[in-house]
């Protein structure tokens, strides 16, 4: 049976989505992170990295959000998440733009937020200054030409779905966790195709299954 480590408001609620979706049955192992918000060290007994998502299948484990998605599709797949035709180079370039392109500048973001807060007291005014700066000038400008990016590639499916066929894909698996993740917390004005997609997601049986096994999950709560 496939065992899923699964670390609270990380990217592995998006295999927890795609298992309910394949309706595999799997077994969750379920970890909390740190008050510091990092990943619990018995992590690094299942990856040396220490990062979730990560799944075990008999003696092969597999890290890394991108190849569990492709591998679980590709071994269990049984017919479900197929990519139409017309839709093969945009399945393939979102399945890896999603953590190679958007999700390093809303990382990005993450960190200028966090590090002011995260200061002294007594210069905190001055670091919050220059990180405010360097937000506006490097990575909202960033993160609004990728997001309009996205916007027009969804105004262009015609169902909705990142390869323009009748269920999601790998590319939904991974463009999900960014796009709830900007929705739920950026305060940079979101589109309204992204806002429907993530609707979308949310809306479905499986998501919603997934979101219960899991537990409290940050990007989700209206879900």
């Amino acid at each position: 049976m496939l065992v899923i480590h699964h670390l609270n408001n990380s990217r592995s609620q998006r295999i927890l989505w795609l298992l309910e979706e394949l309706e595999l049955p799997y077994e969750i192992k379920k970890y909390e992170r740190t008050a510091q918000g990092r990943a619990p060290p018995e992590l690094l007994k299942i990856n040396p990295l220490g990062k979730a998502p990560v799944i075990t299948d008999g003696d092969v484990t597999v890290a890394e959000s991108g190849a569990i998605v492709e591998y679980i599709i590709s071994k269990y797949g049984n017919g479900k998440a197929i990519v139409p035709e017309a839709g093969y180079l945009d399945n393939l370039y979102y399945t890896h733009y999603a953590e190679g392109s958007l999700m390093p500048i809303l990382v990005q973001k993450y960190i200028f937020d966090l590090i002011p807060k995260n200061t002294p007291f007594y210069i905190r005014p001055i670091v919050n200054m220059v990180f405010s700066q360097l937000d506006r000038q490097l990575v909202q400008p960033e993160i609004k030409k990728n997001l309009e990016y996205v916007e027009s590639h969804l105004a262009k499916s015609s169902t909705g779905w990142f390869a323009g066929g009748q269920e999601p894909t790998a590319a939904d698996y991974q463009m999900a966790f960014p796009l709830e993740a900007v929705v739920a917390i950026s305060s940079v004005q979101v589109g309204p195709k992204i806002q429907e997609y993530v609707k979308m997601v949310h809306s479905r049986p499986a998501y919603k299954r997934a979101l219960e096994k899991g537990g409290e999950y940050a990007y989700a709560k209206e879900a």
